[in-house]
């Protein structure tokens, strides 16, 4: 009877029934390779938010993918201070940050009730093999990956707070318009003081920063609810050149 509950939660979560199947596979992946693929990944129970995917100084074992939900990635210095490094929308991977050490350097928490397909290492280059483009898309995604650190890079650059906000609301949409969704209006995962956490700001500088952004006709936004109203001023901020970045060690107020 297990097994049959199984062999159901596998037909209900496969790789060929999944949303996000154009964004983690590579195009006209047949459905034998389909099956070899789903036989190597493990769809997870639900987690809860709050709850952790993995822990810093966990060794490596598997790449993640959020399914539903989204995640971020929280670094802890030895005094136990947090820094939030990432956050992950659905069809993004997670647990790079091991793969230099073999040991991730941070934890990962979910912000939403969320779900992940989890892809052990063990069998992902076994695999990479026998799928023609499999190993193309991974890079793709592990490109992708980059690109979102570098833009965190730029926004820590910054030294005006707004644009700081301006880059990472910019940002945010577009990865929500590549998940096949509204880039003008999203829900926004993360609490404000995550936001500012990652920004390398203080909570009250995040919250006057949204609401002189709504001000000025630029966004709306209620709550965790975010509509972007002139594309073109949010546009310009994010292009406008960077300016000589803050003190080091010392958020903005």
């Amino acid at each position: 009877m297990a097994a049959d509950v199984l062999d159901l939660e596998r037909l209900r979560h496969s790789c060929a029934q999944c949303s996000l199947h154009v964004l983690c596979l590579p195009a006209g992946i047949g459905s034998s390779d389909l099956q070899q693929l789903d036989d190597i990944v493990r769809s997870r129970r639900p987690l809860a938010r709050g709850d952790t995917l993995f822990r810093a100084g966990q060794p490596l074992g598997s790449l993640y993918v959020a399914r539903e939900g989204a995640f971020k990635t929280v670094a802890i210095d030895a005094e136990g201070e947090q820094q939030v490094v990432g956050f992950h929308l659905p069809g993004e991977l997670m647990g790079l940050d091991a793969m230099g050490q073999g040991r991730h350097a941070c934890e990962a928490e979910a912000l939403t009730q969320a779900t992940v397909c989890e892809i052990p290492l063990s069998q992902l280059e076994s695999i990479c093999r026998q799928i023609p483009g499999l190993q193309h898309q991974l890079l793709r995604i592990i490109g992708q990956g980059i690109n979102r650190d570098q833009s965190h890079l730029e926004m820590l650059g910054r030294k005006q707070a707004h644009e700081r906000v301006a880059l990472f609301l910019h940002g945010l949409s577009e990865r929500y318009k590549l998940l096949g969704l509204p880039g003008e209006m999203f829900t926004l995962p993360m609490s404000r003081e995550d936001i500012a956490s990652y920004l390398g700001l203080v909570i009250e500088t995040v919250s006057r920063t949204l609401t002189k952004l709504q001000d000025d006709g630029i966004i709306a936004v209620r709550g965790r609810q975010l509509k972007i109203i002139d594309r073109e001023r949010l546009d310009a901020l994010v292009h406008a050149p960077a300016q000589a970045p803050a003190p080091k060690g010392r958020a903005q107020r």
